[in-house]
């Protein structure tokens, strides 16, 4: 089976309504994660979690930065599109203008 590391991304705003949610939305969007974890246990290497600020640092030094990204997951497939298909419904689709970004984890050669 192949790794993949999952971005789960949304506009800044999208974040920030999500954090505005009421009790009762909160745990009705913490039980779909719930329940998409239970059905999807056999593909979830590890769970990730939110994201939180980001720091850019470059040869000039580090400052802080914005980006579209709210949490990560790693899941393992036999290929991408099996795992794109297999995210159709995710709970991140709650998320107003939510999508999540695919990429592969590739093994260090000789390791």
């Amino acid at each position: 089976m192949k790794k993949f590391l999952v971005l789960y991304r949304a506009p800044a705003a999208a974040f920030e309504q999500m954090m505005k949610a009421t009790p009762e939305q909160q745990k009705a969007g913490m039980d779909a994660w719930t329940a998409w974890s239970k059905k999807s246990a056999g593909s979830i290497v590890d769970m990730g979690g939110p994201l939180g600020k980001s720091l850019r640092v470059t040869n000039s030094g580090a400052s802080p930065t914005k980006n579209d990204l709210g949490g990560y997951s790693v899941l393992q497939a036999e290929s991408m599109e099996a795992l794109g298909a297999s995210l159709k419904g995710h709970p991140h689709f709650m998320t107003p203008d939510g999508f999540i970004e695919i990429t592969e984890l590739i093994p260090m050669p000789g390791t």
